[in-house]
């Protein structure tokens, strides 16, 4: 987490000659935060740059809704395109980006209420909307995303982004609201007729997508737009920080480290199965002690009543998948010995006060021993925080003020000639 902290981050892009030009040749710098990671990025760019900040506005989640926004979010976009649109042509806004962004600076289009939207972005996300599909339909109901807050404003536009997305595509970041925007009014609608159908959603929401689609309402900005011709952005932060970090920790403490460099996405309970079986096979071969590290973000679709999060179920189906990987390194009993976790890098896991979990070779032997069901029926009713409690291995970090994706890591050893130790509840 250290290697991802945002401070640490925004102090490093400040090391960058163009970001520092850019910086030296405005007569004035205006600073606008908005994300997860908005006040330690704003507090250490602020120190750390060589010259005056003359406004500093921050919107973190302590000041408007997430992952839902609210009437705070309406607000906060209400003042970041106040502030866009006062500046003048030699001005400077630098635009500190992280993820959550999207929610924390919400301002509907006029023809759409917030309920409408509000409406929409939770139905997209329970029906298992990636992130690239939810900040598709978010751009096209937003005054402030999709290159339009950078379009408002007649100064010049920097972004440092710290990425929460696969790929670290900036149009996706945040909803990208400094950049050309390459999706359009169609891409939008198709995303709610594939997530869902038209008929789960609002139907002004509906009508406003056909309106767009027929040309009637403008597009986002799009590439090549003169408006966004002043505007730069770069990410200087992302889920490699986070890899890294776990890396040189493992490392230093003895470990032989692999990484699955493809990112970690998809259904949360395939990619948790997926992901047992890489990790069955890198184990193979591997020395020992070993470290496998992963990276990603995956997605949830909602089918039950309980509580959880995408990295608990990723954890819970590894844990599932291991049943059937019983002459593996990742078999459970005898000689083998590993854990495994999945958390967001941000310490929130869907609606839970809960990182992710941690599961090893002991956890399906504990969870009958406790008298839980069998997890597939906690996974079925998306209730894996309730299995996780109950077990005590839920990871619990509290927000971390940063947001650079998921982070898998498995520990394997194999015991030389001995049994499993017993499980010790009072273990670290």
């Amino acid at each position: 987490m250290a290697a991802a902290d945002a401070g640490r981050l925004a102090e490093r892009a400040l090391a960058d000659p163009h970001v520092t030009s850019a910086l030296h040749d405005a007569v004035r710098v205006h600073a606008l935060a908005v994300g997860k990671a908005a006040r330690p990025m704003l507090t250490a760019f602020v120190a750390s740059a060589a010259t005056e900040v003359r406004t500093r506005l921050a919107i973190s989640p302590s000041d408007a809704g997430h992952p839902v926004p609210d009437v705070r979010s309406t607000e906060a976009a209400t003042r970041a395109l106040e502030l866009a649109t006062s500046l003048g042509e030699r001005d400077l806004l630098v635009v500190l980006l992280s993820g959550g962004a999207s929610a924390l600076m919400a301002l509907p289009v006029e023809d759409l209420s917030l309920a409408a939207k509000q409406e929409t972005i939770r139905t997209i996300m329970s029906a298992g909307g990636d992130i690239a599909e939810l900040n598709t339909v978010r751009k096209h109901l937003s005054r402030v995303k999709g290159g339009r807050l950078a379009a408002a404003c007649r100064g010049s536009v920097l972004t440092l982004a710290i990425s929460d997305v696969v790929g670290n595509d900036l149009a996706v970041i945040g909803s990208g609201p400094t950049v050309p925007d390459p999706t359009t009014w169609q891409m939008a609608r198709e995303v709610i007729e594939r997530r869902g159908g038209r008929g789960a959603y609002p139907a002004d929401l509906v009508r406003l997508l056909d309106e767009g689609v027929a040309g009637r309402i403008a597009e986002t900005p799009k590439p090549g737009d003169a408006r966004l011709a002043r505007s730069r952005a770069r990410v200087i932060g992302g889920a490699r920080d986070a890899v890294e970090g776990a890396r040189a920790a493992a490392e230093s403490a003895g470990y032989h480290v692999r990484v699955i460099e493809t990112p970690v996405v998809g259904d949360a309970r395939q990619a948790g199965l997926l992901l047992a079986e890489q990790f069955a096979a890198i184990a193979a071969t591997a020395p020992r002690p070993l470290c496998v590290l992963s990276a990603g973000e995956t997605t949830v679709r909602v089918i039950g009543s309980g509580r959880g999060g995408r990295n608990q179920e990723v954890a819970i189906s590894f844990a599932m998948a291991t049943s059937g990987l019983a002459h593996s390194a990742l078999g459970s009993g005898g000689q083998r010995r590993w854990a495994f976790g999945s958390i967001g890098t941000d310490g929130i896991d869907g609606p839970t006060d809960a990182a992710g979990a941690i599961v090893d070779s002991t956890t399906l032997e504990r969870a009958r021993a406790a008298g839980l069901a069998g997890p597939a029926r906690y996974l079925d009713d998306n209730d894996s925080y309730t299995f996780f409690d109950a077990l005590d291995d839920l990871v619990r970090t509290g927000p971390t003020n940063t947001n650079v994706g998921d982070l898998q890591v498995a520990l394997i050893d194999d015991f030389a000639g001995t049994e499993v130790p017993a499980y010790d509840e009072d273990r670290t």
